[in-house]
């Protein structure tokens, strides 16, 4: 077994537990905090993937943006808002969450079965491109392609999504304060 498949073992079970536990706990601050360890080793993934721009994006957005957003909403959050929350019924599974829990198992199936038919190798458009010698080699021009991209061609969705993001964080803002006024 290779050092790279290893890894991966590694970083996939990293994730899933991180996740399985932050989704589980009924700790908010323990949650947060081990969603931040989930990130992280989704980024992990990305690197051995290949895929140092969208790790990169992973680390700067959702671990340095979203997941600070998501701290300072707790630390907003009145107390009375925290105790209501911990006082919720604590079970796993209980006859209100049965819908959830259908539709994600349904996903869950629907997962494992596009994984198992699925034969990335002999698909008919991968196998046009390798024919072809039609295939992108990772190396520093790709992200270079990526910013040029970003700031000429895609420049207006670049900034409605800066401007998405801006106008959430002001909504968070607004809401956390306007439950601390009242």
């Amino acid at each position: 077994m290779s050092l790279i498949r290893l890894l991966f073992y590694f970083m996939s079970f990293i994730a899933i537990a991180s996740a399985l536990y932050a989704a589980s706990t009924k700790n908010l601050v323990r949650s947060i905090f081990v969603f931040f360890v989930t990130l992280f080793a989704l980024a992990g993934l990305y690197v051995l993937c290949l895929a140092d721009f969208v790790a990169v994006t992973q680390v700067v957005i959702y671990v340095g943006g979203i997941l600070v957003l998501i701290l300072f909403a707790f630390m907003l959050s009145g107390k009375e808002t925290l105790d209501v929350m911990q006082q919720q019924k604590g079970k796993f599974f209980s006859l209100g969450k049965l819908p959830a829990i259908l539709l994600a198992a349904l996903f869950f199936i629907v997962m494992i079965n596009v994984v198992l038919k699925a034969d990335a190798d002999n698909l008919p458009w991968v196998k046009d491109s390798i024919a072809n010698n039609n295939t992108i080699a990772p190396n520093v021009a790709t992200i270079d392609n990526i910013g040029v991209n970003l700031m000429t061609r895609y420049l207006l969705p670049f900034e409605a999504i800066s401007v998405l993001l801006l106008m959430a964080l002001v909504g968070a803002a607004h809401l956390s304060r306007k439950e601390a006024e009242a």
